[in-house]
């Protein structure tokens, strides 16, 4: 079995996508009014969710993305464990636009520039021997993209604070929630492809430890008489983010500028390019939180240097003296169950993922039937998107394609609940399953993948996998 060493160099190293460029400038009119639909119908319920009144009432006025097509750049090719092809290639995309939101008691806000800049995966999966030869295409950025939004307009509001700030939140949560890691947006290529083929779970866990700071803050030689009386030494603490996982906090070490933390928490990997981002801060109730600098690598980076860096950092884009030390291991995900066993320590010692592909058998009128799918097993609880009837549209049997991931720790399955699969029209229950964990145990592999009887003459195509972790060899 290949080490972990050897999975992260095996590259052929990055091509010119000259081809995909020609294409998509071809296409672009095409993708400018395509892409401005799908834009309107995502952004503005997220908009009502999410933003504040009145904010919450902003519409889009107009989308043009203008003539300026995205560029690509950086391609690398390699094939995925499932027998897949994944791309990684660098979207860089300097548009010049015409964008109008509007809203009740909301001057006009007018979008003309946009400067989106990222890494981007397109994983091909499942290959077949039917045209168009594969299956699906999966997108996400690696990690958040880089986003810049120019104003026309309430210019001189948007650039002054709270709209700049809140729109650019919210698209960036946008594109979080839909196609960065650990999402990942899903383009069926082949109307019969089989979602379970298609799913690329996570990789494993990144176990991963702040351990460590020097030289953080200002000396107390060199600071003011009056930062002398207020606050001495800082109180130092770690802002860990990787990709799209939520942001971890260290706890605070008070009068020192080269404190040890030694903690650890464990992050979900789908991709070893993933960012690992670390924002060290000064705790002060007094006068706010002080800055003192941040640092980033890559899980490829951390563990191709054995499992530990010390990481240099950096205040308003100037290197200071500050260093961070961070290590890591990496738990890949293994159908094995035996990482389960025993006591919790409090780590990831395992994973679950349900997945719906499909329903059949839903009765009702099309046009009233709004089906989805909740799963639910101990304090966790997911819900499919709910389908509504359009032009091509299958009520009676739609489609979801949705995966959903459940971290496991050590002793969690032992005596445990059943996964209950739950039919829904509307908010109304058409009926449900129970699958007890022990027939996950048995299936092989520990996938679970069946229609499922939920009552009422309908069944649920959905999957049930298990995964226990393994640590992985860093030596060649």
């Amino acid at each position: 079995m290949a080490s972990i060493i050897e999975t992260l160099t095996a590259s052929g190293g990055p091509e010119s996508p000259g081809f995909l460029n020609d294409l998509v400038k071809q296409l672009w009119p095409n993708i400018n009014i395509a892409a401005s639909q799908i834009i309107k119908n995502i952004a503005e319920p997220m908009f009502k969710t999410m933003l504040p009144a009145p904010l919450n009432g902003l519409v889009f006025r107009k989308i043009d993305l203008g003539v300026v097509p995205i560029h690509f750049s950086n391609v690398d090719v390699h094939k995925t464990d499932n027998n897949g092809i994944k791309l990684d290639l660098d979207v860089d995309w300097d548009g010049k636009c015409d964008i109008e939101l509007g809203g009740n008691m909301i001057p006009k806000i007018g979008v003309e520039h946009i400067k989106l800049r990222g890494r981007l995966e397109v994983l091909l999966c499942p290959l077949t021997t039917v045209i168009p030869l594969i299956g699906a295409a999966q997108v996400s950025f690696i990690n958040p993209p880089y986003l810049k939004l120019d104003y026309t307009d309430a210019a001189h509001v948007a650039n002054l604070g709270i709209i700049d700030r809140t729109i650019r939140k919210i698209v960036i949560s946008i594109i979080s929630s839909m196609a960065v890691l650990p999402n990942r947006f899903l383009l069926k290529l082949d109307p019969n492809n089989d979602f379970f083929k298609t799913y690329q779970p996570p990789l494993g866990v990144l176990r991963l430890t702040v351990e460590s700071g020097s030289n953080l803050g200002q000396a107390k030689e060199g600071k003011s008489f009056l930062k002398k009386l207020v606050h001495d030494e800082p109180d130092c603490y770690v802002n860990v983010s990787v990709s799209a996982e939520a942001l971890w906090k260290t706890k605070t070490v008070n009068n020192h500028r080269h404190p040890e933390w030694n903690e650890t928490k464990d992050f979900l990997i789908c991709d070893f390019d993933q960012a690992i981002e670390t924002d060290v801060n000064d705790d002060d109730t007094a006068l706010g939180d002080d800055d003192i600098g941040v640092g980033a690598t890559t899980v490829k980076k951390l563990l191709l240097a054995q499992g530990r860096q010390e990481l240099p950092l950096v205040h308003k884009n100037d290197p200071i003296d500050g260093r961070l030390t961070i290590s890591g291991e990496f738990h890949k995900f293994v159908p094995d169950a035996g990482s389960l066993a025993g006591e919790s320590t409090g780590s990831i010692a395992g994973l679950m993922s349900v997945l719906v592909a499909s329903a059949f058998g839903i009765k009702g009128k099309r046009q009233d039937l709004k089906p989805s799918v909740k799963v639910e097993w101990k304090e966790s609880a997911f819900r499919t998107a709910i389908k509504t009837d359009m032009p091509g549209a299958d009520m009676e049997n739609p489609a979801f394609d949705q995966a959903f991931k459940i971290p496991l720790q050590a002793g969690a399955i032992s005596g445990a609940p059943p996964v209950k699969i739950t039919l829904l029209d509307g908010e109304v229950e058409r009926g449900f399953v129970e699958v007890p964990l022990d027939e996950v145990l048995q299936a092989p592999d520990l996938a679970l993948e069946k229609f499922f009887d939920v009552g009422d003459g309908a069944t649920v195509r959905a999957g049930i996998w298990l995964r226990g972790t393994e640590l992985a060899k860093t030596e060649l």
